[in-house]
């Protein structure tokens, strides 16, 4: 966090109704979002849990570019499914193209117009963390909103990377370029009904995300289930110096030259992999590098996670952590054989926001090619204990 962050906490008013902290982060969140009701959570997944919770049946759809893991976990705990309905060009993961987070516009018309009344919303997740950190254009964007406005289905956001996504859209798309990142943002969010967010990315923070909604009745529903497990609807689940840090943090996120920075390095990073001979998602993403597991490793098969791999031999090396995004990650358990196999074998290496130099970098790119000199000794993992869902937060692992 910056020094301004650090010096909000002292402000922290911890008054359980009333508090002038949540006062001050709502005024932030509503003047960068638009949305009529904020209801503040201690992260992402519970602002997704709620949602899904009150918004969601057995049997439902929800359509959307990609779900990232939590959000998938949630969808399916209620019944529904969570389908990914990712652009042509996001699905070549070595191919460079702008917006490879993009939704396929025709197979998602063509999912509402058979599923809608079993469609609650569309799910737009910027950037696009299971596709490698790709962006979605704003042209995308503005599709997606007319065929939810033809069809009569509300348009949420996972909005976690929410300023990388405005960076690549300045960056990337035309009409864009002289556009300050901040309005860019505000355009987003005032293309949806409403968004869950992390504010462990985006906005700064150890801790903390928030639901946005514009509708009144979906707000007291959520309002409802937040305080039986969360806390009050000013506070759900956060301190008082918490949301004095967020807010402080959704001011600095937009700043250009943290994001060009950011970006910048992670694509130096991409660089060195490519340079020893390790393929990455191209282009590379905008708070991670995205190692293509399966082209590297074809000796190891999907059900003995040849991502996992390469994040066990990552830390053994030089003690970098990453992690798995593929079949260990989103695989479907198989009692009588192997693991049904992810689309991708992704392991994602996710830089800590403002932490990391030019040095820092310099020795995960060390790392890189020690894993890289290791390549042919590198076998696969079996998984010897796991959960029903998520299960690759807990479970324990042994070498093949």
């Amino acid at each position: 966090m910056s020094a301004e962050q650090w010096a909000s906490l002292m402000r922290g008013d911890e008054s359980y109704a009333g508090s002038q902290s949540w006062q001050r982060f709502e005024e932030v969140v509503t003047e960068l979002t638009g949305y009529k009701h904020i209801i503040p959570t201690h992260q992402g997944r519970a602002s997704e849990r709620i949602l899904a919770s009150v918004m969601l049946k057995e049997g439902n759809v929800i359509p959307s570019n990609s779900h990232f893991d939590t959000t998938r976990a949630n969808i399916e705990l209620t019944g529904s499914e969570a389908r990914d309905l990712l652009c042509e060009e996001g699905l070549d993961l070595l191919k460079p193209s702008p917006f490879k987070g993009n939704v396929d516009l025709e197979k998602l018309e063509k999912t509402i117009s058979e599923e809608k009344d079993n469609i609650p919303f569309v799910l737009m997740t910027v950037t696009n963390n299971t596709g490698g950190g790709q962006p979605v254009s704003m042209e995308n964007l503005k599709a997606v909103r007319e065929l939810c406005d033809k069809y009569g289905v509300p348009l949420f956001l996972d909005a976690c990377r929410f300023a990388e996504n405005s960076w690549f859209i300045y960056e990337r798309e035309k009409g864009y370029e002289s556009v300050e990142i901040r309005e860019i943002a505000k355009e987003i969010f005032r293309l949806s009904d409403g968004c869950t967010i992390s504010l462990k990315k985006d906005g700064f923070g150890n801790i903390g995300g928030f639901i946005g909604v514009n509708d009144d009745e979906l707000a007291a529903e959520c309002k409802n289930l937040l305080i039986l497990t969360e806390g009050f609807p000013t506070y759900g689940g956060l301190a008082g110096r918490d949301l004095e840090a967020l807010a402080q943090g959704l001011k600095e996120i937009t700043d250009k030259s943290y994001l060009e920075y950011r970006t910048k390095s992670i694509a130096y990073l991409a660089d060195k992999a490519t340079e020893y001979g390790i393929p990455v998602v191209q282009p590379a993403g905008g708070h991670a590098l995205y190692l293509d597991a399966k082209t590297y490793l074809p000796h190891i098969p999907p059900h003995e996670y040849p991502g996992q791999a390469i994040v066990c031999e990552m830390y053994l090396l030089g003690g970098i952590r990453c992690a798995e995004i593929g079949t260990f990650a989103f695989g479907v358990h198989n009692e009588d054989g192997p693991d049904t196999p992810a689309q991708n074998e992704l392991v994602r290496l996710a830089s800590p926001r403002r932490t990391y130099t030019q040095s820092h970098f310099d020795y995960v790119g060390e790392v890189l090619k020690a894993m890289a000199d290791k390549k042919d000794e590198l076998s696969g993992y079996k998984i010897i204990e796991q959960s029903q869902f998520l299960r690759h937060f807990t479970a324990k692992l042994e070498p093949v």
